[in-house]
């Protein structure tokens, strides 16, 4: 995610282009009488999307700027250039093909060096570039040197460490300076992929879509920021270099957004629970 998603989260930001319609999602929280790490809120729905936004944002960062003005024609014409809805589905149906088994500090790796590999590859970069790690400078080091090339890593670091660690946008979504949630709080970044699509492959590079869910925000008794939900499409340029796919570039978009069930939002314990008992994937087909 970028900076500039903080312009495009909102709902009148999306009327003009969303098919469904922003104001059609029905989502119904707890009782007043219940969680206040929900019901007690209801007013602060949009400023706590808001946050959502600025985040999911963070997520892929400076990147986004960076990359702005780098060959993204090519793949906005390739993702239009398909030759219809199911055989682009067809693209992320089970194979059978079992996932990489080799990791690089700590992250997968050693994608086969094809259609497939790269939509492991996009798929598992989203869900690591989306991780509360990134917001631990260390960890945060650990990923940009696993996830891009060599040649783009040098040029992030310094850019992504100046984001990271901007004291009034750590405040602005509840953390503390160093990027730690406060006492009783549990912090939540978490990408989930739906699915990929690749809109341009060759021998050294590729292109290709990840469509995900992102939960972000704080559990717990006296959070303000519950965890919430966002949808987005991503697009990344990956290249093969030292025998795996590595990130070059991204652009990145709200949606497809699906209609909201009403369903009731679980309490700030359960959410914690979750978020402590259920781990994350290696994204392989």
């Amino acid at each position: 995610m970028s900076l500039g998603d903080e312009h495009g989260h909102g709902d009148s930001a999306r009327a003009d282009t969303d098919p469904y319609g922003g104001g059609q999602t029905r989502t119904r929280l707890p009782d007043r009488t219940g969680d206040p790490y929900g019901g007690a809120r209801r007013g602060a729905r949009s400023s706590s999307r808001g946050v959502v936004t600025v985040v999911a944002v963070v997520v892929l960062l400076i990147a986004a700027i960076a990359f702005a003005n780098r060959g993204s024609g090519s793949s906005g014409s390739a993702s239009r250039g398909g030759s219809g809805a199911r055989a682009e589905a067809a693209a992320t149906a089970p194979t059978g093909t079992r996932p990489v088994t080799t990791r690089s500090a700590g992250l997968p790796s050693g994608f086969a060096h094809d259609e497939q590999g790269a939509q492991s590859a996009a798929a598992n970069y989203a869900v690591t570039l989306g991780s509360a790690e990134m917001f631990d400078t260390t960890a945060r080091h650990r990923i940009v040197n696993s996830v891009y090339a060599p040649a783009v890593a040098a040029r992030r670091q310094s850019d992504l460490d100046s984001a990271y660690a901007n004291e009034k946008f750590l405040g602005s979504i509840g953390l503390g300076k160093n990027g730690a949630a406060p006492a009783g709080q549990t912090f939540v970044s978490r990408v989930v992929p739906v699915g990929t699509k690749v809109t341009s492959l060759n021998g050294t590079g590729a292109s290709v879509e990840v469509w995900y869910t992102s939960l972000f925000g704080l559990s717990g008794q006296a959070s303000t920021n519950p965890v919430t939900e966002s949808w987005y499409t991503t697009t990344y340029q990956l290249t093969w270099v030292d025998n795996d796919w590595k990130v070059t570039g991204f652009q990145q978009k709200d949606g497809p957004v699906p209609v909201g069930r009403d369903q009731r939002a679980s309490t700030a314990d359960d959410m914690t629970k979750a978020v402590e008992e259920f781990g994350g994937f290696t994204y392989a087909r």
